[in-house]
């Protein structure tokens, strides 16, 4: 099946949507002509209607004919809002986004994303805050959609350049708190509810509303601008059964969608898959299943932050009679914070210390742990190397892996399986059983947001480039006009108005920032080149001490090798190396050369035509020369 072709079902959706379209472009922004009259109501007559009354019986003069440019002017003067993502455009995580309005700027979620496979000992990338420092007077607030590393995990790199107040539902904030202590920060932190209007600045009147996603308190954002409104909807899905109770208030969206919204921007992660997300309970029977005719040891890795999952296995367990140890250090990070918070309950005499575990029966003990991503460093992925302190894999486990891999994960996550499935474990997974579900809509739920919200223009973000193009694909099947479609780049700005919209291209640098452990900023990208070479053919040094007086070499020159060959058994090689270099600077030295910059290019590419010449590879080969 062809992902990237939409389902055609939704031209059922295209009438309803090109129905409204003529009114919406009118109300978009704003409410619709006439609303102000609608203080007439219990018998006042507007200032309107009695100045009408007044002027009855007179002399209407001709109304002069208004000027061709007037409409124009109006054009260029209405109000204007800027959009510049500075990341999540043409990639998956480092979500962050600027909405900017004349002297005052709204950062939307501030994400990291995890290292490309050639970005050697990178441990994450970030977004480049260059632009929000040039214009670091403006900014007023930096609004959180929801918890995950791919919206938060830039905060505490955000922080150290720049002091900004932060806005967001409790759970995420107490996420970010645990950051901002292991960086030793702080930050001024305002905590908002679901249904809650706040302002941030003078132009930014934000409306908080509930949305279902794979972590609690996930938000959408209706963003009022004096230039029109903005609605981001945040990473979502349509659950119509949240395990948490709380579902989405599809009533407060429609009326938004009524009132009129200028520019939507919406979560595309999902966008290739055709059909509904499942809900999260169907992960909870599957799991229910599981416990019920299992008289093993029930080991679950799945995703830290989702507490309403861990909540359901601690559930199952009391249900089985089971304890409960908790393994990895973010996953008992974020299960003492969502304990403390109220959004973990676990009864008194269920939860163990991970390290008295042998004690217990195993048909009595439920371990829940990290790793669900075949981490190497993880809790998993150290019980299947025999590497745990606490746990030790052992025929008859039954392993639960509730997540699916990452895209970039499969090789890591398949390792670690083989490695539990060759203790004696029985794994189960997403292939196998329903044990996960995504946090993420699917083609019939886009659609629906679509309808309700029914923008002027619209803004795909969060995905790669095929995300972004097969859900704007989806906005035109709908009916929107793909001139009121705009895909953009990281760094690009789009200006939006009631008229109109266009894209500005590059505005801000926007490419990603390398964190290298304490290290930011200061790997680029020779650096990876240097790392790339030296993974692929290794490293030569050679090293040769030379008299400048004399113009002669004292000793030397010597070959170290490193991950290139093992030089005892190929001395041959290696010595006819070192006399090819001692030949090359013996030249140089007759004719007199000083600059020993040209005597090391010299012997490095003397060296490079011989090595390649003799094993077709081209290791790093860095020339040493000491004066004496």
């Amino acid at each position: 099946m062809n992902e990237q072709k939409i389902n055609t079902s939704a031209k059922a959706h295209k009438s309803a949507a090109s129905g409204n379209r003529k009114t919406n472009s009118s109300r978009a922004g704003g409410r619709s002509r006439g609303t102000k009259n609608n203080n007439t109501a219990g018998g006042k007559r507007t200032q309107t209607a009695v100045s009408n009354e007044k002027n009855m019986g007179k002399k209407i003069a001709p109304r002069k004919k208004q000027p061709s440019g007037n409409k124009n002017k109006r054009a260029i003067n209405e109000p204007k809002v800027k959009i510049i993502p500075l990341g999540g455009l043409g990639e998956i995580g480092k979500n962050m986004t600027a909405v900017e309005y004349e002297n005052e700027i709204l950062i939307i979620d501030c994400g990291l994303s995890f290292p490309d496979d050639d970005m050697f000992g990178i441990d994450k990338v970030i977004p480049d805050f260059s632009y929000l420092e040039e214009n670091s007077k403006k900014i007023k607030g930096l609004v959180i959609t929801h918890g995950h590393e791919d919206h938060i995990g830039g905060i505490p790199y955000l922080l150290k350049e720049l002091n900004v107040p932060i806005y967001g539902m409790r759970f995420p904030l107490g996420l970010i708190e645990n950051k901002l202590k292991e960086h030793r920060l702080r930050a001024v932190m305002h905590t908002i509810e679901a249904g809650e209007i706040f302002k941030v600045g003078r132009h930014f009147k934000i409306e908080a509303l509930r949305i279902t996603h794979s972590i609690a308190d996930s938000i959408c954002m209706s963003i009022a601008t004096p230039a029109g409104r903005i609605f981001h909807t945040g990473d979502f899905k349509i659950d119509y059964t949240p395990v948490d109770g709380n579902p989405i208030d599809f009533a407060r969206l429609a009326q938004i969608g009524s009132e009129g919204v200028l520019l939507m921007m919406a979560d595309s992660t999902n966008v290739l898959r055709r059909g509904y997300t499942a809900s999260e309970r169907v992960v909870g029977r599957t799991l229910e299943n599981i416990f019920r005719r299992s008289d093993k040891r029930i080991i679950i890795a799945t995703f830290s932050s989702n507490v309403h999952r861990i909540q359901k296995i601690i559930d199952l367990a009391v249900l089985c009679k089971r304890k409960v140890a908790i393994s990895g250090r973010s996953m008992v990070n974020v299960v003492d914070l969502a304990k403390e918070l109220g959004y973990i309950k676990i009864p008194a005499n269920v939860l163990v210390d991970l390290n008295k575990t042998k004690n217990i029966p195993d048909k009595e003990l439920v371990v829940i742990t990290t790793g669900s991503q075949g981490e190497p460093m993880s809790a998993l992925a150290r019980m299947a190397s025999s590497d745990h302190k606490a746990i030790s894999i052992k025929p008859g486990d039954m392993v639960i892996l509730s997540s699916s891999p990452v895209p970039g994960n499969e090789l890591t996550v398949s390792n670690v399986v083989n490695q539990l499935v060759e203790k004696g474990a029985e794994v189960i997974y997403s292939d196998i059983a329903d044990t996960h579900v995504s946090g993420h809509a699917c083609q019939e739920e886009l659609k629906l947001m679509h309808s309700l919200i029914r923008p002027k223009f619209f803004m795909p973000v969060h995905g790669e480039y095929r995300h972004l193009k097969t859900h704007a694909e989806l906005a035109h099947l709908l009916g929107m006009p793909m001139e009121n479609i705009f895909i953009l780049q990281n760094g690009d700005c789009l200006t939006v108005s009631q008229s109109k919209a266009f894209i500005t291209k590059k505005v801000a640098e926007a490419e990603g920032i390398m964190v290298d452990g304490l290290g930011v900023g200061d790997v680029g990208n020779i650096v990876l080149r240097d790392r790339r070479l030296l993974s692929e053919s290794g490293l030569i040094i050679l090293v040769a001490a030379i008299d400048r007086k004399a113009n002669t070499i004292v000793s030397g020159p010597d070959i170290i090798s490193r991950g290139f060959v093992y030089v005892r058994e190929n001395e041959d090689l290696i010595d006819d190396a070192c006399s090819l270099a001692e030949k090359i600077l013996e030249d140089c030295m007759s004719k007199n050369m000083k600059d020993w910059n040209g005597m090391k290019t010299a012997v490095r590419e003397g060296l490079r035509k011989y090595i390649y010449n003799k094993t077709k590879r081209s290791p790093v080969i860095l020339p040493i020369f000491l004066e004496v």
